[in-house]
């Protein structure tokens, strides 16, 4: 078979890292002995000042490949889109796309500690930081980077959300330099650079006697840190804040709205295009769990709906995209829709922090097709706010320093999902699941089939062994991996199911917390009706006897016994399937999955006989079928 040749042609004034990255990537897909002048493919780079920022558009004809966008960044997001075409096998000739992101930013958030440990990481340490300082394989860092680009990531906040210890001093003279080498190693690869920072740092960096927002002193110490770290870090995106939030202070802690807060910040950093991204995670967390009124899922809304117009523009609101914390199960946050003349940004978890942890298998753009398809009036769902009240989307980071990057080699899926359904939310699962298991393993359909069809099911499979119908939270406390189902029943986290032996599930409609009330009027009655409350979604918004039938005429309970079952069942499939694709895979590659899959088998097994003999033990009612419950 004849080998397939390019040429490389580039308008005068193309950026030549992304000449340079479409010459190394077409040698790493065909080999290095492939550039002729006779080639059979040119391959032109050159610039379209009528295409949008960050937009390219591929097109292809006999012999030749055209890439063309308006900017560095447009360039070099249409090259690897090409690589990636190619890589997938598909026509050269055939090659017709213009794409342009629906969200202008993109970002994934690291939870990563300076001491080289990560919040909520579970693929092993940090890649920037080791013993109180940046420390890192600069070419690990650039593959980083390529990676991240490739799918279209362009911000990267760089460390844990919770800035505590040697964290702090991120922001001064001690390590800016640090931070502004690193910051050049991302720059070719279009990611810019987020830093999360203390409300608090007035006075822990400062010396200041107080943080108040509204107080003058205050205002001039975040002006001197912009200043300051703008002279390292020109092109920083800005600064990442949770605030009032978990036992950290804020704006609240001195009588000052949330807007207070984020707008002295914001003014700081508007004189360097600086944004401030401003986390609606703020809620009561020593509530009483005898207290029955207070509903945590409300807590956001409350906090911010009323802030509405009050922001500054280069203020971005980082909403999670249901009103808990990343349950396997959740509606979308209320807020979403709700506060038009606000910038916001959707929040999502790629860290696999209550959906396995990575060693559970959970193909997340599953629940993220759905998170884009959710309802925020009656004809209208969050991916028709994406790139207007939505203009960023944000991730938090699944990735460490092993060697496959995310410690369960199938999540690396998660990963590569994240930056495509950033860029264009309409994207559905299969697409992109089929794109990378194609990119990653070939694409023999002996493999692709049944692995896509086992990766597309791990979402359903998971929760049917975990929680039932939006419930949430039956997990073990603190680190919460396994099941506990009521490890936080008696906590003052706020996260209740008030099961007891008659029923299940909290009241949320008007007649009962009245978080309902929250969404559009639409939204409100679809939740807050039984007949068309999303059954996965029934005991999120309602309080359901046992005895209560579902649409498949099972009870309640026969549905908890029967999933729980189901669940362990699907996981032993998995399992199976696994093992009759050895052959078609990778040696390394088998071996650390099938790993990861018999922890699952035994996490199902454990998920199961936990909360069917719980749910035994409050109603006395076996299962229909017979089958064991370790009373």
């Amino acid at each position: 078979m004849a080998r397939t040749t390019f040429r490389l042609r580039c308008d005068a004034g193309i950026d030549a890292f992304a000449a340079q990255e479409c010459r190394e990537g077409l040698e790493r897909l065909y080999g290095s002995d492939l550039w002729r002048e006779d080639a059979e493919w040119t391959v032109s780079l050159s610039r379209k000042p009528d295409l949008p920022p960050e937009g390219y558009r591929l097109s292809g004809a006999p012999g030749s490949i055209s890439v063309e966008a308006a900017d560095d960044r447009g360039l070099l997001y249409g090259v690897y889109a090409f690589l990636r075409r190619a890589a997938l096998g598909e026509e050269f000739s055939a090659l017709k796309e213009t794409a342009v992101p629906a969200a202008a930013r993109r970002m994934l958030d690291h939870w990563d500690n300076v001491d080289g440990s990560i919040e909520r990481g579970y693929a092993g340490a940090s890649l920037f930081f080791r013993d109180g300082r940046l420390s890192y394989d600069p070419e690990r860092i650039k593959d980083y980077a390529r990676l991240l680009a490739s799918v279209g990531v362009n911000h990267i906040s760089l460390n844990n959300v919770n800035v505590r210890g040697g964290a702090l001093r991120l922001i001064t003279d001690d390590m800016l330099p640090e931070v502004a080498a690193l910051a050049g190693l991302l720059r070719p690869f279009g990611l810019r650079l987020i830093l999360s920072v203390h409300f608090d740092s007035p006075m822990l960096l400062g010396g200041l006697s107080t943080a108040d927002p509204c107080d003058t002193k205050v205002s001039a110490w975040w002006q001197e840190t912009a200043e300051r770290v703008y002279r390292y870090i020109p092109d920083l995106s800005g600064f990442l804040v949770k605030a009032d939030s978990e036992f950290q202070n804020g704006p609240a802690s001195f009588g000052r709205t949330q807007a207070d807060g984020a707008n002295t910040i914001a003014r700081a950093l508007s004189p360097y295009g600086g944004m401030v991204f401003w986390r609606c995670f703020v809620y009561l967390c020593t509530q009483d769990w005898r207290d029955t009124v207070t509903d945590r899922p409300m807590a956001a809304y409350d906090h911010f709906h009323s802030l509405d117009g009050r922001f500054d523009d280069n203020v971005m609101l980082q909403i999670k995209n249901g009103p808990m914390d990343f349950q396997p199960r959740e509606p979308l946050s209320p807020l979403f829709g709700a506060m038009p003349r606000t910038r916001q940004a959707l929040e999502v978890q790629l860290t696999q922090e209550y959906t396995g942890q990575q060693i559970d298998l959970y193909a997340l753009p599953v629940q993220w097709q759905e998170i884009f398809s959710s309802p925020i009036t009656g004809e209208r769902v969050l991916r028709d706010l994406i790139g207007q009240e939505v203009g960023g989307v944000s991730g938090v980071a699944n990735v460490g320093d092993e060697e496959n990057w995310t410690g369960h080699t199938l999540a690396q899926c998660n990963l590569y999902a994240f930056g495509r359904m950033a860029w264009d939310p309409s994207l559905t699962a299969r697409q992109i699941v089929e794109e990378w298991v194609k990119l990653t393993f070939g694409r023999d359909p002996r493999l692709t089939e049944p692995l896509i069809a086992m990766m597309l099911s791990s979402r359903n499979t998971y929760e049917k062994y975990t929680a039932p119908l939006g419930i949430g939270w039956m997990v073990n406390i603190s680190h919460h991996y396994g099941p506990n189902v009521e490890g936080y029943e008696y906590s003052p986290w706020g996260t209740y199911h008030r099961a007891d032996w008659q029923a299940i599930g909290i009241d949320r409609t008007r007649g009962g917390t009245g978080y309902a009330a929250q969404y559009h009027p639409d939204v409100e009655r679809l939740y807050s009706d039984l007949t068309t409350c999303p059954e996965e979604l029934l005991l999120f918004f309602h309080r359901l006897p046992y005895t209560y039938p579902l649409q498949n005429g099972k009870t309640l309970l026969q549905h908890i016994y029967d999933t729980h079952f189901e669940g362990v069942e699907e996981v032993r499939g998995f399992v199976k399937t696994w093992e009759s694709l050895r052959e078609l895979l990778p040696e390394s590659a088998y071996e650390s999955v099938a790993r990861k899959l018999a922890l699952q088998l035994a996490n199902a097994r454990e998920w199961r006989d936990v909360v069917n003999t719980y749910f035994y033990r409050k109603t006395g009612k076996p299962d229909e079928h017979g089958r064991p419950i370790h009373k």
